[in-house]
């Protein structure tokens, strides 16, 4: 079990982590400004917090559902 959660933190901050400076290099190489990029960062955020939520919430929506 530890292992498992050790893995999947690892790897939920290196993909975190890449995917943050893929948006702040684009957005700063396309527009310049820093305004943007702070703005991008903070959408990625909020789209991905979203995200998860909905995964874990359909998943549990259908594990109860097939009981």
């Amino acid at each position: 079990m530890k292992d498992s959660l050790g893995t999947g933190i690892s790897f939920g901050l290196t993909s975190a982590v890449i995917t943050t400076l893929g948006l702040m290099v684009g957005l700063h190489a396309g527009t310049g400004s820093k305004l943007v990029v702070l703005g991008g960062i903070l959408t990625i955020a909020i789209a991905d917090a979203f995200s998860d939520a909905l995964i874990k919430g359909s998943g549990l929506f259908l594990t109860i559902a097939s009981k």
